[in-house]
């Protein structure tokens, strides 16, 4: 099995960690991919200050080791498509608000000849206001990492 999973990943939080388990019992002791969105690109898209792709690369390798005592390999995103258009897969798990662009994945590899990957959605996290837990929320102090309320 070969299982891969997207973001920024900044904070860590307890949505990420949903994702993250999921892909892990997928893998099935295979391996795992993790796209990780470029300094260029998380800061673009974003309207807050983000770790540097290094501190998030070694943030998810040591959490997924910690946790689950695997290795992952971190790739640079550079875009929405990553290594998702070059490499076989197994598996894509995505968040609500990814999966168009996870059927567009599968779109582009059918147009070059390639297997679809299967997509696997996760539900968002809930906040203890019932709200989703996002790294938004979290950096603009209105969360903590496990959806607690701050303000």
């Amino acid at each position: 099995m070969k299982v891969a999973l997207g973001g920024t990943f900044d904070p860590l939080h307890d949505g990420h960690r949903l994702l993250l388990q999921r892909v892990y019992e997928l893998s099935d002791g295979d391996e795992i991919v993790i796209g990780l969105t470029s300094d260029e690109m998380a800061r673009s898209r974003r309207c807050r200050t983000v770790l540097s792709y290094k501190a998030r690369a070694e943030n998810l390798r040591q959490y997924m080791f910690r946790k689950y005592g695997v290795r992952v390999r971190t790739v640079e995103l550079n875009d929405r498509f990553g290594i998702t258009l070059d490499e076989d897969l197994d598996y894509i798990v995505i968040s609500p608000e990814t999966y168009t662009v996870a059927l567009e994945i599968n779109k582009l590899r059918k147009a070059r000849g390639m297997k679809p990957i299967r997509i696997v959605r996760v539900e968002h996290v809930k906040a203890q206001d019932g709200k989703i837990i996002s790294s938004t929320r979290i950096k603009s102090g209105e969360i903590d990492k496990h959806g607690a309320l701050l303000v």
